[in-house]
């Protein structure tokens, strides 16, 4: 039995130690570019992006995913998966395409918003995106 407790403590220590990040939205955005990663870090750096979040800066900080520039209506992110260790965080990450192609419309970046707690923001993390054939999206290392 005592090693059963032992078991399950061990356990909770190691989802203790879990990053708790939160997918706040998805969506479109007007602000033109290619694909990128970008760390908010106040309010006028969301604002810039055209971007409207909760985060809670003091405690809380952002990580925008933006693909794009697209011309024809539809298109959407498709996050796969999120991996992370102590050096790097690596996205697969993919953009769909309209199932009936889309209609013309102004040029738009699609973007996702993940809200992350201030003390895992690590300088130098290198943080890259991959399609799920390994090409390269983006990258970029924290500053």
């Amino acid at each position: 039995m005592r090693r059963w407790w032992a078991f399950i403590a061990l356990l909770l220590l190691i989802g203790c130690r879990e990053v708790r990040v939160k997918t706040y939205a998805v969506g479109t955005t007007p602000v033109l570019g290619g694909n990128q990663i970008v760390v908010v870090r106040d309010a006028e750096s969301l604002a810039r992006l055209g971007i409207h979040g909760p985060i809670r800066y003091g405690r809380e900080f952002g990580v925008v995913l933006l693909m794009g520039p697209h011309d024809r209506s539809g298109y959407r992110q498709i996050i796969e998966s999120i991996g992370a260790n102590e050096d790097r965080v690596r996205i697969v990450a993919f953009e769909e395409p309209p199932d009936n192609g889309g209609e013309p419309t102004a040029s738009y970046r699609t973007f996702t918003l993940w809200i992350i707690p201030i003390t895992y923001y690590r300088r130098g993390i290198h943080v890259e995106v991959v399609t799920p054939d390994d090409a390269p999206v983006t990258d970029m290392t924290l500053p």
